[in-house]
């Protein structure tokens, strides 16, 4: 299904048609009661979080809060990322509006970011997908690893993911092409790339006005403690982790059923890592048109057609993990 004009699409990815076009245009119909009900649940746990923990005021909650509010941020960042595939509402002022405020609370701009995670969908493991730093490589061994997980808790690679979610220049490699820098943002239409520059504009003054307003009514340490902290540590760490779970150490990268994962954890886990059934992650790849909440059911009619056979897909998230947390291989003579 493609949406938007010239340079704003994503592609279907699969390389032959895995279920009918009929079946693909029923599982992409979108719901508005879906949509909002998982906008309030995520806000809901913040809302209830940050009270709580003001209200009764206790140590354990302000230990224990910053935990279910990343997760929280972490859905929030998925439907800012629905709302980039025009998944949330039909009304394109509506979803994109929605795609905004889930987003720039986050520090990301919704539109520059549907300009980056375009490339990536439809250039998913080629030289000029966006996310390979983040994803390619694997496994490169636990210590390597290790310091890219403490980076993340001690906020180091906040500053290098918000330079990216604001279209920082990145190096583009083209077969017939020296390898040079270029601004990824650029590679879209000019009304998204206007509607990138406004949303960037939009997420500086609201984190400025946010700052000021927290100093003067002095609940500044509330919200560090309560949103800031989780944002730039907690939340890195997961949005790496989860990249890592969805593409690290794949077997094939030419096709989306094997350079994608889909991980059958319980929800417990997803609740935390693949919020709004993100663990769906090849469905999400071949139909990018599919709305989070029938991917379970696009991940059913794949398995009825057979498709999934021999797909990347995993039964727990500690298979996964064995995988993409393997030592280093040792380069062949």
């Amino acid at each position: 299904m493609v949406v938007g004009e010239r340079g704003e699409e994503f592609r279907q990815t699969g390389r032959r048609p895995l279920l009918a076009p009929a079946v693909v245009k029923q599982l992409s119909a979108l719901s508005p009661l879906r949509a909002t009900s998982s906008l309030l649940l995520d806000w809901g746990i913040i809302v209830g979080l940050v009270t709580a923990t003001v209200w009764l005021n206790h140590p354990l909650l302000w230990c224990l809060a910053p935990l279910g509010i990343a997760a929280a941020q972490h859905g929030l960042a998925i439907l800012a990322h629905q709302a980039a595939h025009y998944r949330m509402y039909e009304t394109r002022w509506l979803n994109d509006a929605v795609g905004m405020l889930c987003a720039a609370p986050l520090g990301v701009s919704m539109h520059t970011y549907r300009i980056i995670h375009r490339i990536h969908h439809n250039h998913l493991y080629s030289p000029i997908d966006p996310d390979m730093a983040l994803m390619a490589g694997y496994p490169r061994g636990r210590w390597h690893l290790l310091k890219k997980f403490i980076r993340d808790l001690l906020g180091i690679t906040a500053v290098k993911n918000y330079l990216y979610f604001f279209g920082r220049p990145l190096r583009r490699t083209a077969p017939e092409k020296p390898a040079a820098h270029v601004s990824i943002v650029d590679d879209t239409s000019e009304n998204l790339r206007r509607a990138a520059r406004r949303d960037r504009r939009f997420v500086i003054v609201f984190h400025v006005t946010l700052l000021v307003a927290a100093v003067a009514g002095g609940w500044w340490q509330s919200y560090v403690v309560l949103w800031l902290l989780p944002l730039v540590t907690l939340l890195q760490w997961l949005l790496r982790l989860r990249a890592l779970c969805e593409h690290g150490a794949v077997a094939d990268t030419s096709t989306p059923l094997r350079a994608a994962r889909t991980n059958l954890v319980p929800w417990y886990i997803r609740w935390w890592l693949f919020p709004h059934q993100m663990h769906y992650h090849i469905e999400h790849h071949l139909y990018p048109s599919v709305p989070h909440y029938r991917l379970p059911a696009c991940h059913a009619a794949l398995r009825e057609a057979g498709a999934l056979a021999d797909a990347e897909v995993s039964s727990s998230l500690r298979a996964t993990w064995r995988k993409f947390y393997a030592p280093a291989a040792r380069p062949t003579a």
